[in-house]
């Protein structure tokens, strides 16, 4: 299935939170979206990969997506090598998304800043048509997506740019929510852990009103990008 957008996060729940507002207009929009897990989190403090399976699935459902796909690299210790790289690059092909997000180019986890640039990177060899890959034994055409963004996590980098997401952050909130084992739940009697906290939880509203104040919207989510990002007349910036 051809895609207009590939969300891709190391982990489940990466997608929801980076981008979850963005994805949920541009479904409404009528864009075929899909998301991609690189990991099923098994690390996680929190909750199983199974769990996290279920909980995945679910906010897939939520968000609108056509597909979710979990790679089932090893949460913690994947690589930007040559093997990690070709399996991204079957997954790119497969959907030829116009537009590739991934996750932070920098962040506290470990997992971020690596899977950001093995999909970078594969995003670009993709493109190469000496290399070959196939999938379910049929040969695979190459595909570069037009632009390659990264979604912001933990960290407040500077964004290059935000997109609106004003009267979706509800739909945004119930698809992270769909993760109960990994965030603020008074009941919980689980180890605590720096998202687990409801300043994390409501650290997600605040970071989109801020950035929504700074543009003139009621909330908005920030992109860093790779190249400039272009177009037609300088009146099609709000």
């Amino acid at each position: 299935m051809k895609l207009d957008i590939l969300a891709i996060g190391a982990h489940p729940d990466d997608v929801e939170l980076g981008c979850g507002g963005t994805i949920a207009k541009e479904v409404a929009n009528g864009k075929k979206v899909g998301i991609i897990d690189l990991t099923r989190g098994e690390l996680g403090t929190r909750g199983t990969a199974e769990t996290r399976d279920s909980e995945a699935a679910e906010s897939a459902k939520i968000l609108g997506v056509v597909s979710r796909e979990n790679l089932r690299f090893a949460d913690g210790f994947f690589v930007n090598d040559k093997q990690h790289q070709l399996e991204v690059i079957k997954m790119i092909r497969k959907h030829q998304p116009e537009i590739v997000i991934c996750n932070a180019i920098d962040d506290r986890h470990i997992d971020h800043g690596k899977g950001s640039k093995l999909v970078s990177d594969a995003c670009f060899l993709s493109g190469l048509i000496k290399i070959e890959t196939t999938l379910d034994g049929t040969l695979q055409n190459a595909w570069r997506p037009k632009q390659v963004y990264h979604y912001m996590q933990w960290k407040n980098l500077e964004p290059h740019l935000v997109v609106d997401v004003s009267g979706f952050m509800d739909k945004k909130m119930e698809a992270v929510l769909a993760y109960k084992t990994q965030f603020y739940d008074a009941k919980s009697t689980a180890p605590e852990t720096p998202i687990s906290s409801k300043n994390f939880t409501d650290s997600i509203i605040y970071r989109a009103r801020d950035l929504g104040r700074l543009v003139g919207v009621e909330h908005a989510e920030g992109f860093t990008v790779e190249r400039y990002v272009a177009v037609d007349s300088l009146f099609d910036l709000k």
